[in-house]
């Protein structure tokens, strides 16, 4: 049972990852300035696509429920990212993002009725300083908008794993992403237009190819298999994997983009590993009442 617990957490882990892999992508391969449309083409081409292979629309009360999970997950968190990114550094939306599972982890005491432990606790705030050594700089600066947006993306994406985990739907896992991103990209694609305006007349190969990774490995593999694994781990255990993604973020611009690793950033990395690895742990189960009585007559 926990060789297969594993299995489950080092395959959902596979999303943080890939999610990783987007500052990579769109500094690379996408048009510059263009973060709105490419969240758009991360969700509605991908929820397009999920319901085409599926087939399945919600039913009574879903309807809502997947425009409010698609819009804590997908279209108000990407939109809140975006206004935290344009006005922070990347370090400090990064470090300020990494609060969430301590937010997962009360939400989840107050709404799961899962046990907030101590070790759960600490795990959180020591993620949240290994992020920080990770990708914070000593010249960063702080803006209250940028930092009320990044603390609102967290927030509602904190919210939105704690509800998929609460309200567990009838159709397929296809579907029920689908929907997702759908609503969700339905919510972004009025902003997007506002703020970016229509997306650019010609779009080269390289282009392409970035938009095709977002839409079909970067959002309907990924959220497909995060929503997976949220159904087999706790709520808790699965927002911990996110903190994979500066990990990976970094390692790929030293790896791929030649970038300096500093020491500081390699120690920030091992600490926000382990802060993850000792979230996995679950606190042993006391023992039923009667089993421990008969216990002590034997």
């Amino acid at each position: 049972m926990l060789r297969n617990q594993w299995g489950i957490v080092l395959l959902t882990a596979l999303t943080p990852s890939i999610w990783g892999t987007t500052y990579l992508v769109t500094t690379e391969l996408l048009p510059p300035d263009r973060p709105l449309l490419a969240a758009l083409v991360r969700a509605l081409p991908a929820g397009l696509l999920l319901l085409a292979i599926t087939r399945r629309l919600p039913e009574g009360i879903w309807w809502w429920r997947a425009l409010v999970l698609g819009a804590l997950n997908i279209g108000v968190f990407f939109a809140l990212l975006f206004v935290g990114a344009y006005r922070l550094p990347g370090g400090v939306a990064a470090t300020v993002g990494a609060i969430q599972p301590l937010l997962v982890a009360l939400l989840s005491a107050g709404l799961l009725a899962e046990r907030l432990s101590l070790r759960t606790a600490l795990s959180a705030v020591v993620g949240v300083a290994g992020v920080g050594l990770l990708v914070l700089r000593a010249d960063a600066r702080l803006d209250a908008l940028g930092v009320a947006a990044a603390l609102g993306g967290a927030a509602v994406m904190a919210t939105g794993v704690v509800l998929s985990k609460r309200w567990r739907s009838p159709a397929p896992l296809l579907a029920t992403t689908g929907w997702q991103l759908v609503a969700g990209g339905l919510l972004l694609l009025p902003v997007a237009l506002l703020v970016e305006g229509p997306p650019p007349a010609t779009l080269t190969a390289a282009n392409l190819a970035g938009y095709a990774y977002l839409t079909v490995i970067g959002s309907a593999f990924a959220y497909a298999l995060w929503f997976w694994g949220l159904g087999r781990l706790t709520a808790t255990q699965v927002t911990f994997l996110g903190l994979l993604s500066p990990v990976v973020a970094t390692a790929l611009g030293w790896l791929v983009l030649g970038q300096h690793l500093t020491a500081a950033q390699a120690v920030g990395a091992v600490v926000v590993l382990t802060a993850l690895v000792a979230a996995q742990f679950r606190p042993a189960r006391p023992r039923p009442a009667q089993a421990v009585l008969a216990g002590r007559e034997t």
